[in-house]
């Protein structure tokens, strides 16, 4: 720290000048000050899959994973209606130092494990509805079709 400026090495060897003006008058976040870590995930199924299937998957997938800390219990909870998926939050608590390995652990497990038991993992869908004037050239023999695209 400097009178103009701070200087901070990042986790992946970047090295970041930052102004002081920006140290004392913003937010300062430490990811790595406490001993553990909230992972927070969120993975979508299409609104055919079976949720209780889901529920039951994902803490299988959570409480089999290595480095997933029991206390504070995981969060597995059913969280958003989206526009194209039915969203889950999984929010395991670990070690600081183990959070990226549960992090792609976990993502990793779930597309695997997803895959094997026929859910979905939804992708975002638009249904087009092209409406045409009576008089207009292409109306002539056309039918209403909608495609997802």
């Amino acid at each position: 720290m400097t009178i103009v400026s701070t200087t901070i090495f990042t986790f992946d060897n970047q090295t970041l000048i930052v102004p002081n003006s920006k140290i004392w008058g913003d937010v300062i976040r430490n990811v790595t000050a406490q001993s553990t870590r909230r992972v927070d995930l969120v993975f979508g199924i299409g609104y055919s899959d079976d949720i209780p299937k889901v529920e039951a998957l994902l803490a299988d997938i959570v409480s089999n994973c290595p480095n997933v800390l029991e206390e504070p219990e995981p969060i597995i909870r059913l969280n958003t209606l989206g526009e194209s998926s039915v969203d889950f939050i999984v929010r395991p608590w670990v070690n600081t130092a183990d959070y990226w390995d549960v992090y792609w652990h976990i993502t990793r497990e779930v597309k695997m494990r997803f895959d094997q038991e026929g859910i979905n993992i939804p992708f975002p869908q638009r249904d087009v509805h092209v409406h045409l004037a009576n008089n207009s050239p292409l109306a002539a023999g056309l039918t209403t079709k909608t495609e997802n695209v």
